[in-house]
């Protein structure tokens, strides 16, 4: 028998990651679901439902008539500075949506998989297991604190997955990520300014995306935490970035957090210990250099289908 996923966001970095990895499993029967059309390059593996999670009427309506066994939830907003600015859509988007996403999977008897972030920390001191009291800075840590406060609320069965920094790449991206930002900037020689005393263990979307199959099969109760293994600052990850595909750095400038002004407040040091997630789901993280290499391969096969 197959089990049922659904994902939410599902066009987003980590939800193609997911889509791909779901649709060519023969243990499942995917259901991707976002907003608008689809937007993942597969043809086959899987259904496809349009679904905004703000509309609590349309989240139980599909939910009920796809029934899924599990629910990985994706869908946020995540530019930390929109949050700050626009408080309301962030409050609807990140924890009314969430508390949408746990009744209608409660409702149905789905395991619910949660995506949450290390911004719910205040950063005085890194990396983090588990344990640590969240204490977030900015709206967006806020609203993802009270997310994961939702899902154990109204959730019976639920994973709650927190990450850091996650890149890789995928179709049609709304939007860019480090190594993507990085590599092109320093290729094209454009000055680019980067901090230097904000640290982080980097997250490669493939392997998020593993931590989220494997709790949602194992139906694993609890807070996991989900990242690389490296802990660096930014800068020092964009000289790994240059270093690897041998270019030269000297467009960049490192600078301190304040000096950017920027509306919402970042924690300063992060990073998380994975030894739980490697013991209890299987997860098994890949180096820099490793997640860089994927993110080449893929560069490199996206280019010659262009040409």
């Amino acid at each position: 028998m197959k089990q049922t996923v659904l994902v939410t966001g599902s066009n987003g970095l980590l939800g193609q990651k997911l889509t791909k990895q779901l649709a060519a499993d023969p243990e499942i029967a995917l259901v991707a679901t976002g907003r608008g059309p689809d937007r993942n390059s597969l043809s086959r593996g899987y259904r496809y439902a349009s679904m905004d999670i703000t509309d609590e009427e349309m989240v139980r309506k599909v939910l009920e008539d796809f029934r899924p066994n599990v629910v990985i939830h994706t869908a946020a907003m995540t530019q930390v500075d929109d949050c700050e600015k626009q408080r309301e859509l962030c409050e609807l988007m990140n924890v009314r949506a969430v508390e949408y996403i746990a009744r209608a999977s409660e409702a149905i008897g789905a395991h619910l998989v949660h995506l949450s972030t290390d911004f719910i920390f205040d950063g005085s001191h890194g990396p983090l297991s588990e344990e640590e009291e969240p204490a977030p800075l900015s709206i967006y840590g806020d609203s993802k604190k009270r997310s994961e406060e939702a899902v154990r609320e109204l959730a019976s069965s639920w994973s709650i997955l927190r990450t850091v920094l996650v890149y890789g790449l995928a179709e049609e991206m709304s939007r860019s990520n480090i190594v993507l930002w990085a590599k092109s900037s320093l290729e094209a020689g454009t000055p680019i300014r980067v901090v230097n005393d904000q640290f982080r263990t980097p997250t490669l979307a493939e392997d998020l995306a593993q931590a989220c199959i494997l709790a949602g099969k194992q139906k694993a109760q609890g807070i996991f935490h989900i990242s690389g293994e490296e802990l660096l600052s930014i800068s020092d990850f964009v000289r790994r970035i240059a270093a690897f595909w041998d270019l030269d750095v000297s467009p960049m400038t490192e600078i301190s957090t304040a000096s950017l002004g920027q509306p919402a407040r970042r924690p300063p040091k992060t990073g998380f210990i994975v030894d739980k997630a490697k013991k209890e789901l299987g997860y098994s993280p890949r180096s820099i250099e490793e997640g860089l290499s994927l993110v080449d391969a893929q560069l490199n096969e996206r280019n010659r289908r262009d040409q």
